[in-house]
């Protein structure tokens, strides 16, 4: 499973080992969409009666991230009783299942009983009134199963979130057929892409002739923050959680979140509909996502490998990465599309949850 490396999200950096997704825009574009399209019905009431005071979908959107660390404020009382009681609360936001492979199954090489498949189906249990020792292991309460699908509903559309790349001792990606194989020996697991690096100079040069500049930042310092020297290179999982949203937002001249769901809605995009009881559309967005994650990784080549150590002295491979020049443009076009998924399928569920 993926044991992420040090990215960035919600502005600022994060420990290693966290998975996180989006950053906090594109959870919040997710939330600001479903936030417009629940407007006047039942499952906008029952949201209301879950969510504090000024609270939105949008607002709470990266709660589950913000648990992670202080780098959304201090730990409220609220997000300490949820971390205590879910130790392991930083896997439920992703799943590995091989990006080659068709389709997510349960026990399938790379999924796990706390993946994001598997806490999305026990939010919905429990926003269904099917809140029992089966269906909801971890005694979630009704506000946080809303809290975490508000958040995972973003996470699971995000494309390295559920396809995984796995690199052979020969270099090049495979796909291990049981968790044994992925030994560190002859299947390398490239932690939700995190160890596959991107050559940032080369990357941003090319951006900067097929993306529109971002508008300039009011009091933006040029300098790195806290003198630290910026990274000659980007984890390709790092570039899908912000980069390629920034990429996204500027494509379409929106400036905020707010802005990016209100052209998202006014565009009236094609959005498919799942089908069946909600509680197996985790299972259709997986795979949804693992077809998009094929796009990902079209083209992309692995290059030389190299050794890194990470904060607590564990040792652990990683390797250049080669994209095509123009990847800025279907990454953010992939991009673009899978926030506006994870909106309208959020809205969605919370509307057949609550009809």
């Amino acid at each position: 499973m993926k044991k992420l490396a040090c990215i960035l999200a919600l502005g600022a950096a994060c420990a290693a080992n966290n998975a996180l997704a989006w950053g906090n825009d594109g959870h919040r574009i997710v939330g600001a969409i479903a936030d417009r399209l629940i407007q006047g019905s039942n499952a906008e009431k029952q949201v209301a009666a879950l969510l504090q005071q000024g609270e939105s979908l949008a607002g709470v959107a990266s709660w589950a991230d913000c648990v992670k660390g202080t780098y959304c404020g201090p730990q409220t009382p609220e997000m300490v009783a949820y971390t205590t009681a879910n130790p392991k609360h930083s896997e439920y936001h992703y799943t590995d299942v091989p990006f080659q492979l068709p389709k997510y199954h349960d026990h399938g090489v790379g999924t796990a009983e706390e993946d994001v498949v598997q806490t999305l189906k026990q939010a919905i249990l429990v926003l269904q009134g099917k809140d029992t020792a089966a269906n909801n292991p971890h005694r979630f309460s009704k506000r946080q199963a809303l809290l975490l699908l508000t958040h995972l509903a973003g996470d699971i559309h995000q494309p390295l979130h559920v396809g995984a790349a796995f690199v052979g001792k020969e270099g090049g990606f495979v796909v291990p057929q049981k968790p044994s194989d992925i030994d560190s020996l002859a299947v390398f697991d490239s932690r939700g892409g995190n160890n596959l690096l991107l050559d940032d100079a080369t990357l941003l040069a090319n951006s900067e002739k097929l993306i529109p500049p971002a508008a300039p930042k009011e009091g933006a310092d040029a300098k790195p923050a806290n003198g630290v020297a910026k990274s000659p290179t980007k984890p390709l999982h790092s570039y899908w959680d912000t980069t390629v949203v920034d990429y996204a937002m500027r494509r379409v001249s929106t400036r905020t979140p707010e802005q990016f769901a209100q052209w998202a809605i006014a565009s009236k995009p094609a959005v498919a509909a799942n089908s069946g009881d909600p509680v197996t559309w985790p299972y259709q967005w997986a795979d949804d996502a693992l077809a998009v994650s094929k796009l990902s990784y079209a083209d992309v080549k692995v290059g030389v490998s190299s050794k890194q150590t990470s904060r607590s002295g564990e040792s652990y491979t990683v390797w250049s990465l080669a994209v095509p020049d123009n990847y800025p443009v279907p990454s953010s076009a992939i991009a673009r599309e899978q926030l506006i998924k994870g909106g309208y399928h959020l809205a969605a569920v919370l509307q057949a949850i609550w009809p």
